[in-house]
């Protein structure tokens, strides 16, 4: 059983880096790093295009954006240690993954010790690290946003009980409760969820979600939102399943983002039974009622030979 300790980043390939940075930093909130400078490639000598990193809490990054065709390049998740990320990497190749460790020039850009990445049975993109970087010094938000971490991010699979048979035999995931055969809601620790899946016709990214200190921070990004006019796509509501208050909203190249508040913990975690809901139902997915729409997936990107950039 490989235990996952934390969700560690995402890294999405954009066409327009400059625009989806300054979306990222103007509108969402967040902190970039560095300016957009040449990533890495597998090979040590080889420059690859422009990224920029972005910050919302202790991690060096939780975002990293790279100029090229738009797409979801990687999910990334943290284990404990060098050991664990050895041990991980020769369980997945006995359960018949392809898996590749990372070269000391991707680790480095990833602000982690070692990292290796391989397709769940899907097709999302996953990478587990070892020794991610973290940053003492307070957040420099772009904007007042109220963001207190990356709280979780969404995957696309289509079954989702598939997809929480492959999480839970390998990793130390469990189900917090199901959105009858449309959702997966997994926790790694005592919130509520740190991992969903979200049945889709393919592989992708569905959301990236950040916390945010109070219910006032989701109503004022929600007016923030508007007046800058940015495509709210759901809420503000209040999920039944983790009580928090969501605001889900789209960013350039089919990038879903979420502020939240509030998220259920399950500190006991043997009394915690797994409920469904039926998403038809009125109040399913918001018991305020409102307009329940699926936030936008933005694909998992693939390069020739099936490896990702």
């Amino acid at each position: 059983m490989i235990e996952l300790t934390d969700i560690a980043y995402v890294r999405s390939s954009v066409a327009d880096l400059d625009k989806a940075v300054a979306f990222a930093t103007e509108i969402v909130g967040l902190e970039l790093v560095a300016s957009p400078s040449p990533d890495v490639t597998s090979s040590p000598d080889a420059v690859g295009p422009r990224a920029a990193q972005l910050r919302a809490d202790g991690r060096h990054h939780c975002l990293a954006l790279v100029e090229g065709p738009s797409g979801v390049i990687a999910s990334g998740f943290a284990v404990a240690d060098e050991d664990a990320l050895a041990a991980a990497e020769s369980e997945l190749e006995r359960a018949g993954l392809s898996v590749r460790r990372g070269v000391a020039a991707e680790a480095r850009q990833r602000r982690v010790r070692a990292f290796i990445g391989f397709d769940d049975p899907f097709g999302n993109r996953i990478e587990l690290v070892s020794q991610q970087e973290t940053i003492t010094r307070p957040v420099a938000f772009a904007r007042p946003a109220g963001i207190t971490e990356f709280g979780h991010l969404c995957l696309d699979a289509p079954d989702v009980h598939e997809a929480y048979r492959f999480w839970s035999s390998r990793f130390n995931a469990r189900v917090s409760d199901w959105i009858g055969d449309a959702a997966c809601l997994m926790r790694i620790d005592p919130v509520h969820h740190k991992l969903a899946v979200f049945r889709g016709d393919g592989p992708g990214l569905c959301h990236m979600n950040f916390q945010v200190a109070t219910i006032d921070d989701v109503f004022r990004n929600w007016h923030f939102l508007t007046s800058h006019g940015v495509e709210i796509e759901m809420g503000p509501g209040r999920h039944p399943q983790s009580t928090a208050v969501f605001l889900y909203f789209l960013g350039p190249e089919g990038f879903t983002y979420e502020y939240s508040y509030g998220v259920r913990r399950i500190e006991d975690d043997a009394a915690w039974r797994p409920r469904t809901f039926d998403p038809d139902e009125p109040g399913s997915i918001d018991m305020w009622l409102g307009p329940v729409r699926r936030p936008v997936t933005q694909p998992q990107l693939r390069h020739e030979g099936g490896q990702p950039g």
